[in-house]
């Protein structure tokens, strides 16, 4: 952000920061906040602790010493960001993101630190690896929290872990037993989401799916292509396996011997008819940033194989394809009820482009993997200050959109679109008719009016999902504008 940019912003960005002070004990603490959340802000190419000291003024080891040593309660800050969030931005359609993240490094000092899958490079390299929860309504996302995955021969290694600062309870956890814990303490401070989303990496563990049913929360999880199950209900039994047979009678219903096997997903969009002979359905979906994005899906209920070979109960499940990308196929997995469409859970599958939008803007612009610090609290530290600068970027950003944070319910007026509001063409480029269509994830674009009889969620004046003949649909994609200018350039 040019200096010219930031300046009119500082009143603001005081009132901001002065929200969360009393998750600092002192004054000397509490006054490093605004300096490291002006440098995030900054024009700095590297936004590291020394670069943003210099800026300041300050000597370097004055802000390594407020992210790891001087006593402040950076959960706490967490948890007010959270309060923000869920009093300031709530609304319908609220998604919840998880994804992780990660960083490359040199060296072996950095806490979690390993040769790894690194998403960021694409291969296996030394790197840090964080879990993140995400947050998007409408036009507005943030992160809400962030978390080191430990890998499993750093928690072995409690020496090594003590030379780093880990605490003795901060221990080896699968990433989507990090992830679970993020979304209850988000739930806990009031944050609630409409739907959660997330890659293939947690939507291919059932403890994880069966754990966020439990919670009552809907979601829509990409899945690999190899997930088995059954598109007819199975048969099942909890008769023993053989007359006679000694031990505790089953509880769990097992498929009846001799049954049509679980097959895997992308062989039943082949070889099954209820998927193989289904005509593609066709969506199209407008985003600001991405420009147009047309899909085909296919919809159909699903039981999923889940531990020990016991039948799931029964989800939606969705074949997606993109028109122009070929190629490009996803399978998507959800618990909505049985009254939510095919169209909802594409948008809310497809929305998971945010949270990598997020980790975009708070790499390129706020420094999110510029951290060279040894400590664990500080890294951590480190963290939840980028959530801080990054939610107040994203605020800014609306209001000088003309957009209000969300809190009236209605569409931003940049055009963003409620999953209601994108059209829908069948394969043969009429448009479905819901009096002549039997299936219940075909549902019709809303109606067009103005006035006070437009309904929550559409904005007819600057709505930009429109219908479009399928057999034209080459023609009306294009790839969208060139990408926007980096937040910080665009003179907030």
């Amino acid at each position: 952000m040019e200096a010219q940019s930031l300046r009119p912003l500082l009143p603001e960005l005081d009132r901001f920061v002065g929200r969360f002070d009393d998750c600092f004990v002192d004054r000397r603490s509490r006054e490093h906040l605004p300096v490291y959340v002006r440098g995030q802000l900054s024009d700095l190419d590297r936004k590291s602790v020394e670069p943003i000291a210099l800026k300041a003024g300050l000597a370097p080891r004055t802000l390594q010493e407020f992210l790891s040593l001087l006593s402040w309660d950076e959960a706490k800050m967490r948890d007010r960001l959270q309060h923000i969030v869920a009093a300031e931005h709530a609304g319908p359609n609220s998604i919840g993101l998880i994804d992780e993240t990660s960083f490359v490094k040199k060296g072996t000092k950095t806490p979690g630190v390993q040769r790894q899958w690194c998403g960021h490079i694409g291969k296996v390299e030394n790197c840090v690896v964080t879990v993140h929860l995400g947050y998007a309504r409408d036009s507005f996302q943030c992160l809400l929290d962030g978390e080191l995955f430990l890998p499993e021969n750093w928690d072995e290694d409690r020496p090594r872990c003590r030379d780093a600062g880990i605490p003795e309870d901060v221990v080896y956890r699968p990433k989507w037993q990090i992830a679970l814990g993020q979304y209850d303490r988000a739930i806990a401070n009031g944050v609630r989401f409409d739907w959660l989303t997330f890659d293939e990496g947690y939507g291919d563990k059932p403890e994880f799916l069966a754990g966020l049913s439990a919670r009552g929360q809907k979601w829509v999880a990409e899945v690999p292509k190899d997930t088995c199950g059954w598109l007819n209900e199975p048969r099942v039994t909890t008769r023993p396996r053989r007359r006679g047979g000694r031990g505790r009678r089953p509880t769990k219903p097992r498929v009846v011997k001799g049954s049509t096997p679980a097959r895997r997903l992308d062989l039943l969009l082949t070889r099954h008819p209820q998927l193989r002979d289904q005509p593609w359905t066709l969506y199209r979906f407008d985003e600001r940033e991405q420009g147009p994005s047309v899909w085909e899906a296919k919809h159909v209920t699903f039981w999923p194989t889940a531990c020990e070979g016991v039948v799931g109960e029964p989800l939606h499940a969705l074949v997606a394809r993109h028109v122009l990308r070929e190629g490009e196929l996803k399978f998507f997995l959800s618990n909505a009820p049985a009254e939510d469409s095919a169209q909802t859970l594409l948008w809310v599958g497809l929305t998971r482009h945010r949270v990598e939008r997020c980790f975009q803007d708070q790499k390129s612009e706020l420094g999110l993997d510029h951290y060279e610090g040894r400590t664990y609290r500080g890294l951590i530290r480190h963290l939840m200050l980028t959530c801080v600068s990054y939610l107040f970027l994203m605020r800014a950003t609306e209001r000088r959109r003309g957009e209000k944070p969300g809190m009236d319910g209605t569409t931003s007026a940049s055009g963003g679109c409620s999953p209601d509001h994108h059209a829908l063409v069948q394969r043969t480029g009429s448009p479905i008719a819901p009096e002549t269509t039997g299936r219940r994830d075909r549902v019709p674009p809303a109606p067009q009016r103005a006035g006070p009889q437009m309904p929550r969620q559409t904005h007819e004046k600057t709505s930009t999902c429109q219908r479009h003949p399928a057999e034209t649909r080459n023609a009306m994609y294009s790839p969208g504008p060139a990408p926007t200018k980096p937040l910080l350039q665009q003179g907030l």
